[in-house]
């Protein structure tokens, strides 16, 4: 029974000791997440159950390893935090501080992306490259950024900062600062050079093409009355 009692002990001290590292060294990512996301109710939820938080710090572990030149075990950490999490992220991307992944269920974020500071990637994302060409062919997200479900971004183009990307949009070109995007393929609807209100209701994101063809559809609709 005491040998019982020493080995559950033990095993308490070294998960607290565990979430007090996760909670040091990803103390930003933990407080994007309570801030962002209006489910997490404290620390120790999201350090536990939080995939996104997770895929984090298998990719900063791969990451490191990928800087020192390390062969195959970066790889290997990241097909297994993608086994356990699903999401991808290739242990040779550059991702900043406070990034928030949503669920996170489909995110992939390939080899040569660059993130920047609290951005936030709901499910489905995906940063991806084109075309077979080595070097830089992932894209720039800059700082600030909402990429909604779904959304893709595509080849080595630039987001730029406080930007916000509409669900299941595809992005192919460099999209300004303070700008919001949306449809197929991602058109771009300047916010008056103003920084936009980050709601996080990404699905509700204004489209003037698909507002025009309602405008035109109730004309249509007055004249045949």
């Amino acid at each position: 029974m005491n040998c019982l009692l020493q080995v559950l002990l033990l095993l308490s001290i070294i998960f607290l000791s565990w979430c007090v590292l996760i909670a040091v060294f990803f103390r930003r990512e933990i407080a994007s997440a309570m801030e962002k996301d209006p489910a997490a109710k404290n620390l120790i939820e999201v350090i536990l159950f939080y995939s996104g938080l997770h895929a984090l710090i298998f990719y900063r572990v791969a990451n490191f390893l990928f800087k020192l030149k390390i062969p195959l075990f970066p790889r290997a950490i990241s097909q297994l935090s993608r086994f356990l999490t699903g999401i991808e992220i290739h242990p040779g991307a550059h991702i900043g501080r406070g990034l928030f992944i949503d669920h996170g269920m489909g995110v992939v974020i390939g080899e040569t992306s660059i993130i920047g500071d609290d951005v936030i990637l709901y499910q489905g994302v995906t940063l991806g490259g084109t075309g077979k060409q080595k070097g830089k062919r992932h894209p720039t997200i800059g700082n600030n950024v909402v990429i909604g479900t779904g959304a893709k971004v595509l080849g080595d183009i630039s987001v730029g900062d406080n930007s916000y990307v509409g669900a299941n949009a595809v992005v192919i070109k460099d999209v300004p600062p303070n700008s919001t995007v949306v449809g197929v393929p991602g058109r771009i609807t300047k916010q008056d050079g103003k920084k936009i209100d980050l709601s996080l209701d990404h699905i509700h994101v204004l489209d003037p093409i698909m507002e025009s063809i309602e405008e035109l559809k109730k004309k249509i609709a007055s004249l045949e009355k």
